[in-house]
């Protein structure tokens, strides 16, 4: 009989051998997990990259119609990651986060600038007052329940979902005159009242304005914007998906009408009240003819009239018969983005715009303004930095480009000596400090990056031909440079989050609840009684002061419009700008 060791007790037959193999393959189990860990230690970058990857994954789970987001998924891997107990220097978080404050200032820099202008001057002021709601009910709430300033801060950013708060208070702790732990302590507690807090902050503001705002206003939101809008852009269609119905199309036409006979071009284009038509081209016999506005039509040309499609079937028989003649339905034709700079044209209406000969034989498909199509009508205004996708002969298209701006066509490079001086300058002026009544005060290298983005986001709007940034790479400086800097706050705070998470309770919670809720019940009475805008614009500006797409998509789809979309864009640059200079003034006004 085998026994076993000091204590003389027998293993059963056959057995020694299975459970001498079960504790060498929990050994090495062990083993495996130790060594990874250790090497997650040892090379932290490897971590950084893990938290992203679960991170992303995570956020795009769907709970009904419900997702975390990128941003929240990756700060709940970075806090279970880190509970691995992983040193990541502060300077990898530092050099994210400046990535992302100078990318949204130069998303949102022309139409910030833009808001200060006189047309744009009530929806600023609008965005102040709901932003200053938005910090003074966090404030609030914050000493009613006696948090410190982290959880302060944390509160903030989760209810306003505004992820930059959490960077820009970090750097303000810094700067605190208090002992090290108690700055360590109140850096993790930020991430602890944003998690908490973020949930309802995401979809109870998209709930509130699309749901209750309405209510509120008491209106039905879709009759009222289908009242103000007579022509809207097109909806935003699924990547690689077109749709096969034609807004505009070019067809050829015999002239048999006698009345067009012997007139010129720009005569017959100068007639159509209900919309505008162009002659492009013109068939002499076997001569092929640019028509010009001063061209003359003779009987049995075969004239090529691009006009919208419904008028071409509805009216074009009045030219006489249609002609398949494909030599000269052969113009190459062109779809561009075009970027408004010309400040003539700052200002003007698109009714102006269509008037002008630099229109003549284009059509405008899509109106564009901080990233956000809108819809328009001849009376909307244009300005400096706005995109319009313009369709048509190119040879037009080209014409009408070279005098609204720029064609912004595709491109992969970004002008690394733009980004990089920005962020520079910017730090320079963030890093001087002032100090009020011993307390130093300054904007920090990340809020100088910010307000440096800013300025050279304008004048990218207004001087196309330097600061590059194309669409994949803004998204890399913004969504990386956040989402990067988001997955270190939550490895370093991992240790302390559940402990944070066990003491705050669920009072944090409903407390994020009010912060999330009052602001936005406040924007929706203002905008209603004070300023008196339409309940869209209303709704798509308190979205936009709380910088909450999602809430504007589904008041989108409530209003089945875009009309809410007019409302956003100058409150979204005005909101991403305060409410992230708001994580450095709640830290001062909590201690």
């Amino acid at each position: 009989m085998v026994t076993g060791g000091g204590w003389g007790l027998p293993y059963p037959p056959g057995n020694h051998i299975l459970g001498s193999c079960k504790v060498r393959q929990t050994f090495e189990r062990r083993t495996d997990v130790q060594w990874l860990i250790e090497t997650f230690r040892q090379y932290p970058e490897l971590a950084i990259f893990l938290t992203l990857a679960l991170g992303y994954w995570i956020g795009n789970l769907k709970f009904g119609k419900f997702n975390l987001g990128a941003v929240t998924g990756v700060l709940l891997a970075g806090v279970l990651i880190g509970q691995m107990g992983i040193t990541i220097s502060s300077n990898v978080k530092s050099v994210f986060f400046i990535m992302f404050l100078f990318a949204v200032g130069y998303g949102v820099g022309p139409q910030f600038f833009r808001g200060l202008k006189s047309d744009g001057v009530p929806q600023v002021i609008f965005s102040v007052l709901q932003c200053l709601a938005s910090l003074f009910t966090a404030y609030l709430v914050a000493r009613f329940l006696g948090y410190d300033a982290g959880a302060a801060a944390g509160l903030l950013a989760g209810s306003q979902t505004i992820s930059a708060v959490l960077g820009v208070a970090t750097d303000a702790v810094n700067q605190l005159p208090i002992p090290a732990d108690q700055k360590t302590a109140l850096i993790n507690n930020m991430p602890v009242a944003y998690a908490v807090t973020y949930l309802f902050g995401t979809a109870g503001s998209a709930w509130l304005l699309a749901s209750i705002g309405p209510k509120l206003l008491r209106v039905d939101l879709a009759a009222e914007c289908r009242k103000l809008e007579t022509q809207m852009g097109g909806g935003e269609a699924e990547l690689g998906v077109i749709s096969l119905a034609r807004r505009f199309d070019a067809r050829a036409f015999r002239v048999t009408n006698p009345q067009l006979a012997n007139k010129t071009v720009g005569e017959l284009e100068a007639a159509p009240r209900e919309a505008r038509v162009f002659f492009l081209r013109i068939r002499r016999g076997s001569a092929l003819i640019e028509a010009e506005p001063s061209t003359v039509i003779q009987e049995n040309d075969i004239v090529l009239v691009a006009t919208r499609q419904e008028v071409l079937i509805e009216k074009g028989s009045l030219i006489g018969p249609e002609v398949d003649d494909k030599a000269l339905l052969d113009v190459p034709a062109a779809v561009v983005d075009v970027v408004l700079t010309n400040k003539a044209l700052a200002g003007k209406t698109l009714a102006d715009l269509a008037g002008q000969e630099l229109a003549r034989g284009v059509f405008l498909r899509q109106l564009t303004r901080v990233g956000r199509e809108l819809p328009f009508t001849p009376g909307t205004k244009v300005d400096r930095g706005d995109v319009l996708t313009l369709v048509g002969a190119k040879r037009n298209v080209d014409r009408a480009a070279r005098e609204i701006g720029y064609a912004d066509r595709p491109t992969n490079t970004t002008d690394m000596v733009f980004v990089g001086l920005g962020i520079v300058l910017g730090g320079l002026v963030g890093a001087l400090t002032i100090r009020l009544g011993g307390i130093p005060l300054s904007l920090s290298t990340s809020g100088g990056a910010l307000i440096a983005g800013l300025v050279f986001g304008w004048l990218r709007s207004v001087h196309r031909t330097f600061g590059r940034i194309p669409a994949p790479g803004l998204w890399i400086l913004n969504n990386m440079g956040l989402t990067a800097f988001i997955a270190v706050v939550g490895i370093s705070a991992g240790p302390s989050f559940v402990a944070g998470l066990k003491q705050a309770g669920l009072s944090l919670f409903f407390a994020g609840i009010v912060v999330t809720s009052v602001p936005l019940i406040i924007g929706i009475l203002m905008g209603k009684y004070i300023f008196k805008f339409h309940p869209g614009i209303t709704l798509g500006a308190a979205a936009g002061a709380r910088t909450t797409t999602a809430a504007l998509g589904l008041i989108e789809d409530v209003a089945q419009s875009k009309v809410p979309a007019l409302g956003y864009t100058v409150t979204y640059a005005v909101g991403n700008t305060l409410l992230t200079i708001w994580g450095l003034v709640i830290i001062l006004l909590m201690n």
